[in-house]
């Protein structure tokens, strides 16, 4: 008896969709608007396919800049509608002054008009129909858990949290217990099989730290859903691929004997790769630092009064301290009570120092940091030792972010604001940890990408 799934799109699958189909509503668009309307900019041949594959580059490109495949921001109306305007807006004008790759620009300048209001409708057309359709409950995961009733109720809350798709209808206990100790509905062991053809229950979720918590009865009856096209996951995975996070706090203490290290942090041709990357990286860098320097000399005169470099000490690759150089942002004497977390809105920083660290420009000195081999341009951001201690003392696994150098933008930076409470070093370190299991090439670009968005959006901390 096989079990009827019902439909259901994984957050990575979404993306896809997403990018997919919001280049080909945009094509379709352009194809009619030459058909009904006398539009000749952009017409489809073969001896110019290449057209259309430069503005599909483009459109994600952007898309991704101005985060219109973020699940969260192509499921809230407002934020949907303003990502598209500015991919849109952003799409049109690098098509229309790259000629070389994409059409000479038409003499009757209101194809112009014609060609931007066709990508923008087209996506705003869609993307409608995705907050209609697709971001429905009816699309929503019926899960059901294999763990012990004790640690269900913030398992299953934490996932939901970070992913409301998720409906979990109950929970088998992994080992025999006598009574139920969370709010979820408990399914007896000899109705588990009967119960999940019943409900039509998408996936199971195997949420247990201890490989010896399973009972053998249950692991057969697992098995034997397995073998008949019932998808098993374990927590762990289903929490990764929702956050990009790793779930700290549900690994168990030996999770340094079997924590898969990616693969790229031994392999030889990527390690030099990013290390050619972060010198030609930094030379640029510190190129344009050293354009803007004067401005910023005149402006700090005025609204910062005082030194314009500060450097501080920072913890490195294999727990190795080394020295930070920085601009200041904050006013003198700043910790002369003792060493704090900065805050969101903290009151210490200077007028100057605000638009400093949101336009990321006060961490332009640390491109020497690279340059010496200290930092990289992308890893965890380094932390000061007497907040590495405090941390660490609380947070288990924290101490792994040192396995690699710190960067100067990094996954959990561009994902999470300023670290000012236990709670945030967490969720920073869940996107460190993410990082360092999964790096590679394709997840640098990522980064990058997301970087050039903070600075964009003028969003820095």
């Amino acid at each position: 008896m096989k079990v009827k799934k019902k439909i259901h799109f994984e957050i990575s699958e979404r993306k896809i969709l997403l990018r997919i189909i919001d280049v080909f509503f945009v094509l379709i668009s352009l194809y009619i608007l030459g058909e009904v309307f006398n539009f000749s900019y952009f017409h489809f041949n073969f001896s110019n396919f290449y057209w259309t594959i430069v503005l599909a580059l483009y459109l994600n490109f952007f898309g991704t800049i101005f985060e219109l495949y973020n699940l969260q921001v192509a499921s809230n109306q407002y934020q949907m509608v303003k990502s598209i305007i500015l991919t849109t807006s952003s799409t049109v004008l690098f098509y229309l002054l790259t000629p070389i790759f994409t059409p000479t620009l038409p003499e009757n300048r209101i194809q112009i008009i014609y060609f931007y209001l066709a990508v923008l409708v087209a996506l705003l057309i869609w993307r409608f129909l995705y907050l209609k359709l697709f971001a429905a409950n009816r699309f929503i995961k019926r899960v059901l858990f294999v763990c012990d009733s004790k640690s269900l109720n913030r398992m299953a809350d934490d996932l939901i949290k970070v992913n409301p798709h998720y409906q979990v209808i109950g929970f088998v206990a992994s080992h025999l217990e006598h009574e139920n100790k969370s709010s979820y509905y408990k399914i007896p062991f000899e109705e588990f099989e009967e119960f999940i053809y019943q409900n039509r229950l998408t996936e199971i979720v195997i949420a247990f730290k201890k490989k010896d918590e399973i009972s053998v009865g249950l692991y057969e009856k697992l098995l034997n859903l397995l073998e008949e096209g019932v998808i098993i996951r374990e927590y762990d995975q289903v929490y990764e691929a929702s956050t990009n996070r790793l779930p700290v706090a549900y690994l168990s203490k030996d999770f340094y004997k079997y924590f898969p290290f990616s693969r790229s942090n031994q392999n030889k041709f990527y390690l030099t790769f990013t290390r050619v990357f972060d010198v030609i990286f930094s030379l640029i860098g510190i190129s344009i630092g050293l354009l803007i320097l004067p401005l910023i000399l005149i402006f700090n005169l005025i609204w910062n009064r005082g030194s314009l470099f500060y450097t501080q000490e920072r913890v490195g690759k294999n727990n190795k301290p080394f020295t930070i150089y920085k601009l200041r942002t904050m006013v003198k004497d700043a910790e002369k009570d003792g060493a704090v977390f900065a805050t969101t809105n903290d009151t210490r920083i200077t007028p100057l120092g605000k638009f400093l660290r949101k336009s990321r420009l006060d961490e332009v000195p640390q491109f020497i940091n690279v340059l010496k081999g200290e930092m990289s341009i992308i890893g965890p951001r380094p932390e000061r030792p007497i907040f590495v201690n405090q941390i660490a003392e609380k947070l288990p696994f924290y101490q792994t972010r040192h396995v690699i150098k710190p960067g100067l933008t990094g996954w959990a930076q561009v994902n999470h604001s300023y670290t000012d409470t236990i709670d945030d070093a967490l969720i920073k370190l869940q996107y460190d940890l993410f990082y360092i299991k999964h790096r590679s090439i394709f997840l640098d670009i990522n980064i990058l990408i997301k970087t050039i968005g903070t600075v964009l959006f003028y969003k820095g901390q």
